[in-house]
């Protein structure tokens, strides 16, 4: 997250974790002076997933989920409704999911997609020395994805159009009128 602030400057970047203390390290770093390598347009929100997104509602340009682990990766995993539509919420209508997962092989990665409620694929695929270097993720180079483990790279956008004829992976909401916008129903 730090070094995607580092290379956005003029972008605000928003570090989540339920667990404040998994972002402690990070936090103090940023927080240091802007001589010191502080980062001002580095911010940290200790949240769960399911509770998202209140005030960040429609705002991301991008939202990134690297290597999952515990409730999140569960949730992800079982397209979990709470979870989906907080993901989805944050995003601004031309926004952008990356989700960057481990072992999962083809079958269970487009499984998955199908069951992503109000979000279509744009792109899926084996993950790339290249997506460890955007996605800054640090556990991803110590699991040396992707030479020694396997990951799958999924990229997404909200649902836009409710016009066009409904695509398995692109359904809305269970509960949303047929007329829902914003990325509900295509």
């Amino acid at each position: 997250m730090l070094r995607r602030a580092r290379r956005e400057p003029r972008s605000l970047v928003i570090g989540v974790d339920a667990e404040a203390t998994a972002m402690a390290d990070a936090s103090g770093r940023a927080a240091a002076s802007f001589k010191k390598g502080g980062l001002p347009n580095a911010l940290f929100l200790a949240e769960s997933a399911e509770r998202l997104p209140g005030e960040l509602a429609g705002r991301a340009h991008l939202v990134t989920v690297v290597l999952p682990w515990g409730s999140l990766l569960r949730g992800i995993l079982a397209a979990d409704r709470a979870i989906v539509v907080g993901l989805r919420e944050l995003l601004n209508p031309t926004g952008q999911l990356v989700l960057l997962l481990s072992e999962l092989d083809r079958e269970q990665v487009d499984a998955l997609v199908n069951r992503l409620e109000g979000f279509e694929p744009l792109e899926v695929r084996e993950a790339r020395e290249s997506d460890v270097t955007e996605l800054s993720s640090g556990w991803a180079r110590r699991l040396r994805i992707p030479g020694s483990r396997p990951a799958r790279v999924i990229r997404l956008r909200p649902c836009q159009v409710a016009s066009r004829p409904r695509a398995p992976w692109c359904r809305r909401p269970a509960g949303a009128p047929a007329s829902s916008a914003r990325g509900h129903g295509c």
